[in-house]
């Protein structure tokens, strides 16, 4: 495939010209390439990223590695050749196995090489047509001149060499639908969305809160404490937070940081932050099984993880508090004091959070005859999140 689809490119008059520039590109104007291709060669490209990935969430959910697994070819960026090794990845089934974050998985390309037809290329071939009405495709409608899709179609065809050879004589019309899609950058698909596509079910975040919930306080059950909480927040708040680490090290390994997210956010909460020069590339999460409160100790802790670079914004998970509006208020100490924002969230607050996000997913049905209906909020919103952070500004 890889060898086939060089010499198309090679081949290709788009990609003389300047035209084809990036990799999706070349499924509008190189004949044979579709979607499966385009992925195929992405995984190649990117299979480097993607082994470490793999590696990564192994280790977070303890599936087992093989060792002197081959690798594949993997692209070097700095010697810009492929290189062949060894490497550890799973093996189910005697097959290796490369694992993809779902954050960026695509049912469709970006670029739609109908829609680009349709919307772009066709009504300028229209205009065209209806300024030469001598042509014979040219209607006149109400003193209107109007030329039909139909028969522009007919004339000058829509399969793909018809597109690019129309398209290479008019290139400023791809050009500005390359731009269009560049200024919108795609969605991750929804939960609902990956479960239709992979045949799976939803999270259940109501069984996800009930197994924090159920988990004993105290040091034996630390453990068993934060990997529920990271199974929670981890679907709660995707597709805003990405590659959750465990026990994430930092200075050289002298802290660690129980649980740090990618802050991936196109809206929303999360969004929000960074829209708000709040430094949030990285979400830190510590987690407290305490079966006492915690205190200015467990404040400083999470602070300190904090820097310009990972971000100055993170949570606190405990399980009570005996007075929790003096713990509150000694987060928004810490917030106006520039040590970052701290945001503590207890049992009852991982409550409402999941009972926000389930209200939001199933939405009761707006009754006709109310003439101010409440707004359906999406669940990235967090409501209960922008009050703490609301507070934490005073």
């Amino acid at each position: 495939m890889g060898v086939a689809f060089a010499e198309k490119l090679a081949e290709s008059e788009a990609a003389r010209t300047g035209l084809i520039q990036d990799l999706e590109d070349t499924a509008f104007f190189i004949d044979s390439v579709d979607k499966d291709i385009i992925s195929d060669v992405t995984t190649n490209i990117i299979r480097g990223p993607l082994i470490s990935y793999t590696q990564q969430m192994a280790e977070l959910f303890g599936i087992p590695l093989e060792r002197g697994v081959v690798s594949g070819p993997v692209w070097n960026p700095v010697s810009l050749e492929w290189e062949n090794g060894f490497t550890e990845l799973p093996t189910p089934d005697g097959n290796k196995l490369l694992l993809v974050p779902k954050v960026i998985v695509r049912r469709s390309m970006h670029m739609s090489r109908s829609e680009y037809y349709r919307n772009h290329l066709v009504p300028v071939l229209q205009e065209e047509e209806a300024d030469s009405a001598s042509r014979g495709l040219a209607n006149t409608v109400r003193g209107r001149v109007w030329v039909t899709k139909k028969e522009i179609a007919k004339k000058y065809g829509s399969t793909k060499p018809d597109v690019t050879r129309e398209t290479l004589k008019r290139p400023s019309i791809y050009e500005h639908y390359r731009e269009v899609k560049r200024e919108v950058t795609p969605r991750p698909l929804s939960h609902r969305e990956l479960s239709v596509t992979g045949d799976s079910p939803m999270p259940d975040f109501e069984a996800l809160l009930r197994v924090v919930l159920d988990t004993p306080t105290g040091p034996a059950d630390a453990t068993r404490y934060h990997n529920a909480v990271e199974a929670l927040l981890s679907a709660l708040f995707y597709p805003s937070l990405s590659m959750p680490e465990k026990e994430d090290a930092i200075h050289d390994g002298r802290k660690r940081i129980d649980i740090s997210y990618t802050n991936v956010a196109k809206d929303g909460f999360f969004r929000y932050l960074a829209n708000h020069k709040i430094p949030s590339r990285y979400v830190v999460v510590e987690c407290k099984n305490y079966g006492s409160d915690v205190q200015n100790p467990e404040l400083d802790q999470i602070s300190s993880r904090f820097s310009p670079l990972r971000g100055k914004f993170g949570i606190l998970t405990c399980r009570s508090f005996e007075n929790k509006e003096l713990f509150l208020r000694r987060c928004r100490d810490t917030a106006l004091d520039r040590r970052g924002y701290v945001i503590a969230l207890d049992d009852e607050d991982l409550t409402a959070l999941v009972a926000e996000a389930v209200k939001s997913l199933n939405p009761a049905p707006i009754d006709p005859d109310d003439p101010n209906p409440e707004p359906t909020r999406p669940v990235s919103d967090y409501p209960l999140l922008h009050q703490r952070l609301k507070e934490l500004h005073g």
